[in-house]
């Protein structure tokens, strides 16, 4: 077996903190394109691994958005009864959507001028097997990772919901975790968060459990033109 020196994994471990898209989450799991036509209702998986997922009635589909095609999720007040299933799209749960304890990267690109929702998650804050998830509290992009060893969050140091389109990219190593916002590292912490794997979907533009009063559900307002979901 070959033992590699401390001094080189030490250089590898700087190396993955400085650059994240140097780290193995390479393999493409699952590509939302968001392209179907209008009154879609099933949206096409573009990995080839037929991780399709169910778009809800309330959620806009075939928009041409400042030269995108994409979706657009209408706002919703907070913590206002009642539900809305019907603004989520859900991706039914597969082994191969959970992180596990593998490089694991979710990149978005978005739209919005709200400050509110969550973008895209598997699982919630205290489901078992740990969860991940992308969110935009005061327009503040954030990516969560919370597993078997621990949680880190890492935040966008501006705002991003100035109507324009942005790329962000939510990345889990054993290093830590890692955001990028249109090419840029813009937040990182190290650290390992281990084994995230559930039973839940992957939903986009809120939580599936939730009932506004107790529990809110978090609806994100906005536009969405692809999500990508990569492991290594």
């Amino acid at each position: 077996m070959k033992i590699q020196h401390p001094i080189a994994v030490a250089v590898l471990a700087a190396a993955i903190l400085t650059n994240p898209s140097a780290a193995g989450a390479a393999t493409l799991v699952a590509s939302w394109r968001m392209n179907e036509s209008s009154s879609a209702r099933t949206m096409i998986d573009g990995s080839g691994h037929g991780l399709r997922g169910s778009i809800g009635r309330e959620v806009d589909t075939g928009l041409r958005i400042s030269g995108a095609t994409g979706y657009r999720f209408e706002r919703l007040a907070p913590d206002t009864p009642p539900t809305h299933p019907g603004h989520l799209v859900n991706v039914p749960d597969s082994s191969a959507l959970d992180p596990g304890t593998r490089d694991y990267a979710v990149t978005v690109r978005f739209r919005t001028t709200h400050k509110f929702g969550n973008i895209v998650q598997k699982g919630q804050a205290t489901v078992a097997g740990g969860n991940f998830k992308l969110q935009i509290p005061s327009g503040i992009v954030q990516c969560l990772y919370r597993g078997s060893s621990g949680s880190i969050l890492v935040s966008a140091p501006k705002p991003l919901n100035n109507g324009y389109w942005h790329t962000v990219r939510c990345a889990r190593t054993h290093a830590g975790v890692f955001l990028e916002a249109d090419g840029k590292l813009v937040a990182k912490r190290s650290g390992w968060t281990g084994k995230i794997a559930n039973s839940w979907p992957v939903t986009i533009g809120g939580k599936i459990s939730c009932d506004q009063v107790e529990v809110g559900c978090d609806y994100y307002a906005g536009d969405l033109d692809y999500i990508e979901i990569s492991a290594g």
